[in-house]
């Protein structure tokens, strides 16, 4: 037997030189190459797009209750526009503001909105930041006082307006029933100028006292316990701590409720309209409590000029902006101070 017969070389396919492709990837489909390819570009749409979808619903909404309303607004201001014929306009340019300008009503209607924002404003928060004080501590049943005080912000306006009519009556109203009971004289509370205002006044205070007390307690809760107990080593008592400690941790949460507080006094309309049922929109015999809400009303939908009632609207929406700048100015100033 030769010597190569056991120790020649192996067959092919056995031992040896690898077969050419061996240890490499195959390509892939073409097909599913695509596929992926299409899910890739898919999710970095995804990652992009999302987010404007997710908030598209907003701002489309806004567009079409909020943005073109305005603008609209704006638009018919400078028309004589009546609601008896909304689509026929007359260009009168600057002419619908000139006349607010004239309107004595208007002056009236826009003191009344001052005077009641303030007498329903400052006694508000007054007692707002007092019941937040007081809730802050550690009570039983905190959270049904809680839910309590927040009561009054969740009554409609008109239950609560119709409320307050009865007691507020001439003959039969509680109000002057306890008055009467002590020696004093009835009042006409709706035919007064300053009790008619006065008695709006408390329809504010009672809704709104208990919301700002809540937003009031939640800051006072982000103040950080280190204060107060420095506070109490240097001897200073629940009063001192309360003026030198929390009121000064809540200087923008107070200037933020004032802003919002003042919006809201300059939009007031349901209250008024409610308290003097048969004065509609005028608020009362000689316009005592007509605020600007009530003014817009009555030009708009009493007399049917849309127009003067546009450019009411607009006078409400500078005054607003007056509001945000003077805001602004003051939070900066805080800033600065601190």
């Amino acid at each position: 037997m030769s010597a190569t017969s056991g120790t020649g070389a192996p067959p092919a396919g056995q031992g040896g030189a690898a077969p050419r492709g061996a240890g490499t990837t195959a390509p892939s489909d073409p097909r599913e190459q695509r596929r992926r390819d299409w899910r890739a570009r898919r999710h970095r749409w995804d990652v992009r797009w999302s987010p404007y979808a997710f908030v598209a619903p907003f701002f489309v909404f806004f567009a079409a209750f909020g943005l073109f309303p305005l603008l609209y607004t704006g638009w018919a201001s400078l028309h004589r526009v009546e609601l008896t014929d909304p689509t026929h306009m007359e260009w009168v340019g600057m002419r619908n503001f000139s006349r607010l300008w004239e309107d004595e009503f208007f002056w009236n209607a826009l003191q009344n909105t001052f005077t009641i924002g303030v007498i329903s404003t400052v006694p508000q928060l007054m007692m707002a930041l007092g019941l937040a004080h007081l809730l802050n501590y550690k009570l039983r049943g905190s959270m049904f006082f809680r839910v309590a005080v927040l009561t009054p912000y969740a009554t409609s306006v008109a239950a609560a307006t119709l409320v307050f009519v009865l007691l507020f009556g001439r003959d039969y109203g509680m109000i002057n029933w306890a008055l009467g009971s002590i020696g004093i004289d009835t009042i006409d509370w709706q035919n007064g100028t300053w009790t008619s205002q006065f008695a709006v006044s408390t329809i504010v205070i009672w809704r709104w006292t208990g919301y700002n007390a809540l937003i009031y307690l939640a800051a006072m809760q982000a103040v950080p316990e280190d204060l107060y107990e420095s506070a109490a080593l240097d001897g200073a008592s629940r009063w001192q701590q309360f003026r030198h400690v929390t009121i000064p941790s809540l200087r923008p949460t107070i200037l933020f409720t004032v802003v919002v507080s003042t919006i809201g006094a300059t939009q007031l309309f349901g209250e008024p309209l409610l308290f003097n049922g048969s004065a509609g929109a005028t608020g009362g015999a000689d316009h005592q409590f007509q605020t600007l809400g009530l003014y817009l009303y009555e030009q708009g939908w009493v007399n049917l000029h849309l127009g003067r009632a546009s450019a009411t609207a607009w006078a409400m929406f500078l005054i607003l902006l007056l509001i945000a700048a003077a805001n602004w100015l003051l939070q900066r100033r805080l800033r600065k101070s601190q």
